[in-house]
């Protein structure tokens, strides 16, 4: 009996290393095949190089030449290890690094699915489906908001282990917060999951006091941070800001959504209908009143918070993925437990996954994604080497990118930092600008660009080709750079159409804080 008791143990330890390392070649495949990097990326390193080259948080911009107020970078912290990560391993650790942190998620996740269930808390379908429903939103090689939903799932899993009888490790929630609170503004995630873990086990009829204890002693660590207690102004203020012109705030059933996401859209369909399912056929044996007062009120309003969110904000799909994989797991596994399954099946999906993932990096080549539909580097290129200097105009998205490039030789209207460093007008007036709305050349009349990068598909572009007073001086397949016609009037260097060329000098900048 012992000897069979011990040959489990070694059993299911090689059952969860064959599920960890084909979870983490299936995350590694995909964050290979990201196609482009966030356009805040650039924004994220200049600010990294300041704390590790130059010594100390930049607080001021210096990188625009319209109005702007102090710099306040929610995710400096988030600069500063992709910056680490670029400068001492290169920018292909970038990639590794988006996989190792959509990796710690998913492991994670796997271990508060262990606190629930021991029976068989490896069951990769499930993790492979809230994966897929979550990919589009992960196609980056890295970006700052991972770090918040990493931190989102080890907050969930350290505040499961404490309604077990783990209260010592709600002194670990504090200290975590203030690292959360300096890499990511997601950090208001965190204090509304205590919040949710209190509210939750009051309804439980179970001990509640240490979580709002623990929630006090994290929102005071918040004035750990460069700015001190202004910067909890802004914090407040960038949560709860309308974003109307950034898409991936939208809503998920918006005009612009409607036909997308659509694996996250049957997932979150797959998931209510597991839970109407489970609760069914819980009232079913027992009764609605008997039911409540069993249910875990925790999980219910963690899921449906998340739920909301991901409905509001699709950004934020990621944190209902997470919660869907911690917490209707369980009820998933009792659904399909007494399903009588061929034998082979489990390895029948392992080796579907595994060849899913030997297929992507066969196809997929291990390189930095830098494709010219995505940022204008042929322009950027075509400014640089003509020596063209001056102040920069072009859509917001692009700011950062053309900064990390081209400073201290151009400055840029904005870029995507516009709640942390621009005035609030900004950019409804640079929507008026390219979409050439009645009032449209105020952007231009009051901050005067010397070079204009602009998108093709915009009208705004058409409108100046035409115009006397702008010459498009070089034309890409998806951008055009603009001049002032008095200064066109010459002979340009053109720049290489060699793909490799761009990928090789991508994260190459004159921004140098040691001279």
């Amino acid at each position: 009996m012992r000897s069979f008791f011990y040959a489990k143990i070694i059993f299911m330890g090689k059952k969860g290393l064959i599920f960890y390392i084909t979870l983490f070649l299936l995350i590694l495949a995909f964050s290979t095949a990201a196609t482009h990097f966030d356009f805040d990326l650039w924004a994220r390193l200049i600010a990294g190089m300041g704390v590790i080259d130059g010594g100390h948080v930049l607080k001021q911009d210096f990188l625009s030449y319209t109005p702007v107020h102090t710099w306040w970078d929610h995710e400096w912290g988030s600069g500063v290890i992709f910056y680490f990560f670029l400068k001492f391993f290169g920018p292909y650790s970038l990639i590794i690094l988006q996989a190792l942190l959509t990796f710690g998620i998913l492991f994670t996740a796997s271990r508060v699915i262990k606190l629930k269930t021991e029976k068989c808390p490896y069951n990769i379908l499930f993790y492979f489906f809230a994966l897929m429903a979550v990919m589009e939103n992960l196609n980056n090689p890295v970006r700052c908001h991972m770090f918040s939903f990493l931190l989102f799932t080890v907050f969930i899993y350290i505040l499961e282990k404490v309604r077990r009888g783990s209260n010592k490790l709600l002194f670990i929630i504090p200290f975590l917060i203030i690292f959360w609170n300096n890499v990511h503004g997601g950090v208001v995630s965190g204090l509304g999951l205590i919040a949710m873990y209190a509210l939750g086990e009051f309804l439980n009829k179970k001990p509640y006091l240490k979580y709002i204890i623990t929630l006090a002693a994290s929102v005071l660590v918040l004035l750990i941070n460069p700015w001190g207690y202004q910067y909890i102004k802004f914090l407040l203020m960038a949560n709860s800001m309308q974003r109307p012109y950034i898409v991936e705030w939208w809503g998920l059933f918006s005009k612009f959504y409607i036909f997308k996401q659509i694996k996250f859209k049957l997932f979150m369909l797959a998931i209510i209908l597991i839970e109407t399912v489970s609760i069914y056929k819980n009232i079913k044996i027992s009764s609605l009143k008997e039911w409540y007062e069993k249910a875990d009120k925790v999980k219910y309003i963690i899921l449906i918070s998340t739920l909301y969110l991901a409905l509001s904000h699709v950004k934020l799909l990621p944190f209902f993925a997470i919660a869907s994989l911690c917490f209707v797991y369980e009820d998933f596994y009792k659904l399909i437990k007494n399903l009588e399954l061929p034998q082979w099946k489990d390895k029948a999906v392992y080796i579907l996954i595994l060849g899913l993932s030997l297929f992507t990096f066969s196809v997929k080549d291990f390189s930095i994604p830098a494709g010219m539909d995505k940022y204008p580097l042929k322009e950027v290129e075509f400014i640089r080497i003509n020596n063209l200097k001056g102040n920069i105009l072009s859509n917001f998205g692009y700011g950062s990118y053309i900064s990390y490039k081209l400073y201290p030789n151009n400055l840029i209207f904005m870029d995507g930092r516009y709640e942390e460093v621009y005035n609030d007008y900004m950019v409804p007036l640079l929507k008026e600008f390219f979409m050439v709305y009645p009032n449209w050349k105020k952007a231009i009349e009051f901050f005067p660009p010397d070079i204009m990068i602009l998108e093709k598909q915009y009208p705004v572009f058409a409108a100046l080709k035409a115009s006397d007073e702008w010459k498009l001086v070089y034309e890409g397949k998806y951008f055009g750079v603009f001049l002032p016609s008095k200064f066109a009037n010459k002979k340009f260097k053109q720049p290489t159409d060699d793909l490799n060329y761009y990928k090789n000098t991508l994260f190459t900048t004159g921004i140098n804080f040691k001279s």
